[in-house]
């Protein structure tokens, strides 16, 4: 037991890559023991994390259960990973969603292996980030789980559909939809790229500990005759832009709606549940103990980018017919209060209003990745029925699948916000911390909640409520209620969504001490 402790995050690290080497020595046509084999391997990371919590000291300062080793010594970079209460959040969240996403692809019937084989490697690419303590190493796993999300969304994505590309040139819209994500994306981490390398040039080091204390410090002087403050302006809006991009942040959102529309199902499980949150992680380990000095100067720059994702996203949100796309702005109008928190933390860093943000906005990144990775596999529930996502195609469906109802509407208050499930805890912490600090921002905000339930119940009233559509009554196309295994998959996630919206102090309090040791 000593031994697993001692190289617990290592072991969670690379478990799903021997899970997905296993899978690929299995015969193709054994379906059966591709699907069992990738989730019960993928619910060995999940039992780990479970007793990584257990054992996590929540009021010690500093990481926990660090591990380093010798990677690239020419550069002076070392595998170093390690977790406070802030990664070891979003490592729970990543080891619970991928089996729960996994089993919800049991219904995919072609190419099983290979789809198998990238989720897997996508896993470790996703826990690689929240676990690096070198910039290099946090770099080079941000990368590698670009590469599984692409081919998921290129090769197994929606069929129907085309795009245009550039002038009277289509492709097909899931082509087109994976090659903007990874444009976008790789585009966006190009700058974070080179201001890797101007720290490590410059401190002869990738080490994340080492890096914040000395870049810190340095705040007069010139480098390559440049001043510092310059210098660490353009690198604060490198990193900034790399992570906004992925959060997605407007006006960086764009890529977002098409990769979700065109996403299978438990693509984009994953991409709302973890993938957005990589950015967002970013922002809080790099950018605010990097930069504080920028980050401080700026907030109203970010609090501005933030509320237009909420107003915005709600407003798109609204406005959409096709069911999926409606959910994907959902994604951006939510991550926005995960930014709001952000800002209002770099504004006034170390005070009690700021923590308070802080702690909803770590929540909300939580909070999110249940509600949005339920609602995305209700969606896809619904379409392999009805080959529809289009809102106007249903219609008073409640009578004929009540338990499916009763599920949706469940997990769409998680959404929108409802006292007693999680969504409100969050989004309350992030109003309540940044209304002092942010005040205009955050009335403006308000405008985006509001809209949020209005968007929520429209969803609601045109897929349940109002006249049954009798295409779905009868005959071939009569609807058929949630079957069990799908019940399974949203099990964990309404029994989350409600434990942490009646008793959130057992993953608060771990968050709590993180932000207050990490920013006072």
């Amino acid at each position: 037991m000593e031994f697993i402790l001692d190289h617990i995050l290592t072991l969670i690290l690379f478990f799903p890559v021997l899970a997905a080497v296993v899978v690929l020595l299995l015969p193709k046509d054994n379906l059966k023991a591709i699907r069992w084999t990738a989730l019960g391997m993928s619910i060995v990371p999940f039992l780990l994390s479970i007793y990584l919590w257990t054992q996590f000291q929540a009021g010690q300062a500093g990481f926990q259960f660090e591990e380093q080793y010798t990677w690239y010594a020419m550069l002076n970079s070392t595998f170093h990973v390690g977790v406070d209460g802030l990664s070891l959040t979003m490592v729970l969240l990543t080891a619970l969603l991928t089996p729960v996403a996994l089993l919800a692809s049991f219904s995919v019937a072609d190419r099983v292996k290979a789809y198998m084989f990238l989720f897997l490697l996508l896993e470790t690419g996703m826990l690689g980030v929240f676990m690096a303590l070198d910039l290099l190493i946090f770099f080079v796993f941000w990368e590698v789980g670009l590469v599984p999300m692409y081919f998921l969304i290129n090769q197994w994505g929606s069929e129907k559909g085309e795009r245009e590309l550039w002038k009277g040139v289509k492709i097909q819209a899931r082509n087109y939809a994976s090659l903007k994500f990874i444009i976008y994306t790789m585009a966006g981490s190009l700058g974070l790229l080179l201001a890797i390398q101007l720290l490590g040039v410059l401190f002869k080091t990738y080490d994340l500990p080492t890096l914040t204390a000395q870049w810190t410090a340095l705040t007069e002087g010139t480098i390559l005759n440049v001043p510092v403050a310059t210098v660490k302006a353009v690198a604060f809006w490198a990193f900034v832009v790399a992570f906004a991009v992925k959060v997605p942040v407007w006006p960086f959102h764009t890529w977002l709606p098409d990769a979700h529309t065109e996403a299978p199902t438990a693509g984009s499980m994953i991409l709302a549940g973890v993938l957005l949150k990589l950015g967002a992680y970013g922002f809080l380990r790099l950018v605010l103990p990097l930069y504080p000095a920028e980050s401080a100067k700026y907030a109203g720059a970010l609090a501005f980018l933030a509320v237009m994702a909420i107003v915005f996203g709600a407003f798109a949100s609204y406005g959409q017919k096709d069911f999926k796309r409606l959910v994907a702005y959902s994604s951006v109008n939510h991550m926005g209060f995960v930014l709001l928190g952000i800002a209002a933390a770099a504004k006034a860093s170390g005070t009690l209003d700021a923590t308070i943000a802080l702690n909803g906005a770590v929540l909300q990144m939580f909070n999110h990745g249940l509600s949005a990775a339920g609602m995305f596999f209700l969606v896809g529930v619904l379409y392999e029925r009805t080959h529809t996502r289009n809102l106007d195609d249903f219609g008073g469906l409640f009578p004929l699948v009540p338990v499916y109802g009763g599920i949706l509407i469940f997990t769409s208050m998680a959404s929108l916000g409802l006292p007693g499930l999680n969504g409100f805890v969050s989004e309350f912490l992030v109003v309540r911390g940044s209304w002092p600090i942010l005040t205009v921002y955050t009335a403006i905000a308000m405008i985006g909640l509001l809209f949020t339930g209005a968007y929520i119940l429209k969803g609601i009233k045109q897929v349940l409520h109002g006249p049954l559509n009798e295409h779905w009554a009868k005959g071939e196309h009569k609807l058929t209620e949630i079957n069990l295994r799908e019940i399974v998959v949203m099990a964990p996630l309404m029994a989350l969504i409600l434990v942490i919206g009646v008793y959130p102090a057992w993953i608060l309090d771990v968050i709590n001490k993180a932000m207050m040791m990490l920013f006072h």
